[in-house]
């Protein structure tokens, strides 16, 4: 293994298009320099069109994965994106944190594809607490964070309460009146990054990718709002490669 290049490690899943998932990631990282591991919690039939059928890998199958590269490897931060559950999140924060307690942990919550698969229900607001009080970081965007506490009166009611437990960063591509700008929110401090252009063209997986970014830049040494701002970069240009729904990846 190259000494100059740091480990990171992708849960996610598996997306045949390359457009998302494990694939996207592990593009994503390589064009950052750093060295990829993946771990499917996932496989799926689908296209950067359409979403078809999912079937869910094992949880005692991914926490023996996580532990068998972890007893070969130094990984210093970790991404996840989508799971079934909470239960099944909880699980695989726990062997993390068993495993390396001082390991940064990226979630991407992905709740339904984008063709309005469902995949993930917030309902145990203890759990999930819980759970964000193990993360480093979440990059929901403006729908997604709706589902974290639907019976918030706003978005900012809804930042405001879970930021106590872990930065947030609120993707801006649903942005109803600020179209494209993200904010990152830690407990006490806010960041806005506003878009380069407004002239991208949507893509299958944009999310995957900017949270795969942040994880990259952390791991190369960046703080949270230099890796935000830089993965925001990024991802624009990955947004403009071609006006198709599959984007091309460069640094």
């Amino acid at each position: 293994m190259s000494e100059n290049r740091p480990i990171v490690l992708t849960i996610a899943g598996f997306d045949p298009s390359g457009g998302a998932g494990v694939l996207a990631d592990i593009k994503t990282f390589e064009q950052h320099k750093v060295y990829g591991f993946a771990i499917n919690t996932a496989n799926t039939i689908q296209t950067d069109q359409l979403f078809c059928k999912i079937e869910w890998t094992s949880l005692d199958f991914i926490l023996e994965s996580i532990t068998t590269l972890f007893e070969n490897h130094l990984i210093e931060v970790v991404k996840i994106g989508i799971v079934p559950s909470l239960d099944y999140l909880n699980e695989i924060i726990f062997c993390l944190k068993k495993i390396f307690p001082s390991i940064k942990i990226i979630w991407d919550p992905i709740l339904k594809s984008s063709t309005e698969f469902d995949f993930l229900f917030l309902k145990n607001q203890t759990l999930l607490i819980k759970i964000l009080e193990q993360i480093d970081l979440i990059t929901p965007n403006y729908n997604e964070i709706m589902h974290f506490n639907p019976e918030a009166e706003n978005i900012k009611t809804t930042v405001k309460l879970y930021s106590i437990y872990c930065s947030i960063l609120l993707k801006g591509g649903h942005n109803p009146t600020e179209i494209g700008v993200d904010y990152l929110y830690s407990k006490n401090s806010t960041y806005r990054f506003p878009p380069k252009t407004n002239k991208c063209h949507e893509k299958h997986g944009s999310g995957c990718v900017l949270s795969a970014a942040i994880t990259a830049n952390l791991a190369l040494g960046q703080n949270l709002k230099t890796a935000c701002k830089n993965a925001k970069m990024y991802t624009e240009n990955y947004l403009q490669s071609n006006p198709t729904k599959l984007g091309f990846h460069y640094v």
